[in-house]
């Protein structure tokens, strides 16, 4: 699996999680801290998952978490991540945005 990754910066106002690699109970850690912390601090976030590689119920489970706490937005799925999310009804719940200027911008 993808070693995964996470940076974090503000850009307009927004703070911005990019999460790059493979997700699952083991490597969940980090992100999770950060959204989380990201959450506490800011009304709305932007998940930039065009780097997720992979993804199991912990992720889906953080993604939910998260939305419920703040205004959780998440930019460039890719065809894996945007997958996982239509079979499971994340799609429907989650806003989801093409691109990270997207996302940010609105």
């Amino acid at each position: 699996m993808d070693r995964p990754a996470v940076l974090q910066y503000e850009a307009h106002g927004t703070w911005v999680v990019v999460a790059s690699g493979a997700y699952d109970m083991e490597t969940i850690a980090p992100l999770s801290a950060a959204l989380e912390t990201a959450a506490e601090k800011y009304e709305r976030v932007v998940l930039d998952v065009s780097g997720v590689t992979f993804a199991d119920s912990t992720f889906l489970n953080l993604l939910v978490s998260t939305h419920r706490r703040t205004d959780l937005r998440l930019a460039g799925p890719t065809p894996q991540v945007k997958r996982i999310l239509e079979i499971t009804g994340l799609d429907t719940v989650l806003k989801m945005r093409d691109t990270l200027k997207d996302a940010t911008a609105c």
